[in-house]
């Protein structure tokens, strides 16, 4: 079993404030979790006994839109606490969790959870301020598909991607996302994401290996209107 008190991964979240004992205590009851590529961790409406927090490997977030498709909203690479929210605001989940490639979650029951928020200020201080950025970025996503073009919004994916979880040895993409996922994710039909990709390539902005993508011009592709 991975101890708490050693993971990378810790640091990235509000588990870093947690003190030692607090630590040993999370270690003792958490469960370590494998999904594999396109595996469910759990689904829209329900209700979660306990978060997630991401070892390895990456998970998208989606919504089920009214015409039946899977849109989705965000990426949750190492570090990244799953299912939070709803387990605070005892809520069910508005979003589905779905593996992007295969993952290693860490899994620590609710109980655990909530005592260390009404125990410890610090660890419950760096969950509200979490819970402020996603709802700032979800509102940032809300004001980018009113007032950018799907250009700019794909070229912003791209470049979000790059940065957030870098690139092979090779200089393509670390994730390797369907056109479908990048449709998804700015909010457009798959063969305009196609299209724009075209043209991104036509531009010497990307260029491509199969599914793969590497970002040539990063300065230009973030500057594109």
């Amino acid at each position: 079993m991975s101890r708490c008190d050693q993971c990378i991964a810790r640091q990235l979240n509000s588990m870093k404030t947690l003190t030692k004992e607090e630590l040993k205590e999370v270690a003792a009851c958490k469960r370590t979790l494998f999904y594999k590529k396109g595996e469910v961790i759990f689904g829209e409406n329900e209700l979660l006994s306990g978060v997630y927090c991401v070892r390895e490997g990456i998970c998208k977030m989606t919504k089920l839109s009214a015409n039946g498709k899977d849109h989705t909203v965000k990426l949750m690479g190492k570090g990244k606490l799953i299912g939070q929210r709803s387990v605070i605001s005892e809520e069910r989940t508005h979003l589905s969790a779905v593996a992007l490639i295969d993952v290693e979650l860490c899994y620590v029951p609710k109980d655990q959870i909530l005592d260390n928020i009404k125990s410890n200020q610090e660890f419950s201080f760096n969950v509200l301020q979490n819970l402020a950025q996603d709802l700032r970025e979800a509102e940032g996503d809300l004001i980018n598909m009113a007032q950018k073009s799907v250009r700019q919004r794909l070229s912003e994916a791209l470049t979000y991607v790059s940065k957030t979880f870098g690139e092979t040895e090779d200089g393509y993409l670390n994730v390797n996302l369907s056109r479908e996922d990048y449709a998804s994710i700015v909010g457009t039909a798959t063969e305009s994401a196609i299209r724009i990709l075209s043209q991104f390539k036509k531009e010497g902005l990307i260029s491509t290996s199969g599914k793969k993508i590497k970002i040539e011009k990063l300065k230009e592709l973030e500057r594109v209107e």
